[in-house]
């Protein structure tokens, strides 16, 4: 009797602990999408496209399923958003995205297709950056004033100042700094920032506005120049490049950020999972100081802190964008 039920005890045990392993496994399995596609909204060779690359690879190994980095180019991210909208959401799409597609462009465009507040979940933040204003090497201009002495003198004040995409923070810098020098500047928009930088490098443009990100490789080769940063401090990256508030040109203090977002309606388990991946690969060394030598600093933040910090951010231009008396087209 008492091996009988010995032996009972000893299945039942077995049984229930074969039962807690599969739903272990069905949990694991649901929090793991099989494979994984960061949608990025620019050009191949851009900042933003590099930075998905260098986390990619790298989450690859941490969650142990594929990643993969789909370049989906166009409209300020906006295609790349939208593809977002439209995707199942079980955590094998998320999309990789600064500032500009997520809290300026619903404020320009009246259709963008997409509502961040009801159609993405943030995943996690990794990191901030700022702006910087560039000198293509066949302007003479070695700083910021030199650019606008050049233009009042050879350009009757007249000039044209690339930025990566239409409707964007760049095109406000555009009109801040022309008000603030009394220079007639107009911005000239470009399907990303590798275009953007390929003119800057062919002459074709004196100047442009982009993250420090997209200038900084050939600022350090010689290519063109960083001659201010947004912000109050220097850039760690870009120690020999003053700030804007050095200059005495104020209003550009605020942060962009860089972030992960998801399709609405993604299991929160599958969220926190690829999140969790993400802090482990934003403390590897490596990571961290490929990032920071792109001009990011780099810092996470877990869903919730990084949702109040896009709040935020939406906000401030909001405010930015009304004074302005622009109209969304």
């Amino acid at each position: 009797m008492i091996t009988r039920r010995r032996t009972f005890i000893g299945r039942s045990v077995l049984g229930a602990l074969a039962l807690t392993l599969g739903l272990v496994a069905g949990l694991a399995a649901a929090q793991s999408p099989a494979r994984i596609n960061i949608l990025v909204g620019f050009p191949p060779g851009g900042g933003t496209d590099a930075i998905a690359r260098i986390l990619g690879e790298r989450l690859k190994d941490k969650l142990g399923v594929p990643v993969t980095v789909e370049n989906k180019a166009g409209a300020g991210g906006q295609i790349a958003a939208q593809a977002l909208k439209a995707a199942h959401p079980d955590g094998t799409t998320i999309f990789l995205s600064h500032d500009h597609t997520i809290s300026i462009l619903p404020m320009l465009v009246k259709n963008p297709g997409f509502d961040p507040a009801r159609d993405f979940v943030p995943v996690a933040g990794f990191a901030t950056f700022v702006n910087a204003f560039a000198v293509s090497a066949g302007t003479p201009a070695r700083t910021l004033a030199e650019y606008v002495s050049w233009v009042r003198t050879t350009r009757g004040g007249k000039g044209a100042v690339g930025i990566p995409a239409p409707a964007s923070t760049p095109e406000f810098l555009v009109k801040v700094v022309g008000d603030r020098y009394k220079l007639d500047l107009v911005a000239a928009p470009y399907k990303g920032s590798a275009p953007m930088m390929a003119d800057m490098l062919g002459n074709q443009i004196p100047a442009g506005i982009g993250s420090v990100s997209d200038f900084i490789e050939n600022h350090r080769a010689g290519k063109i120049r960083v001659v201010a940063v947004l912000g109050k401090p220097r850039q760690a990256a870009l120690p020999d490049v003053p700030s804007f508030a050095e200059l005495g040109v104020d209003g550009l203090e605020d942060t962009p950020y860089y972030g992960l977002f998801a399709p609405a309606g993604t299991p929160a388990a599958t969220l926190e999972r690829i999140a969790a991946a993400l802090a482990q690969v934003l403390d590897e060394p490596k990571v961290r100081g490929q990032l920071t030598d792109m001009g990011l600093t780099v810092g996470y933040q877990n869903a919730a802190q990084f949702g109040k910090t896009v709040d935020s951010y939406s906000r401030v231009w909001a405010g930015i964008i009304k004074a302005s008396g622009f109209q969304p087209q």
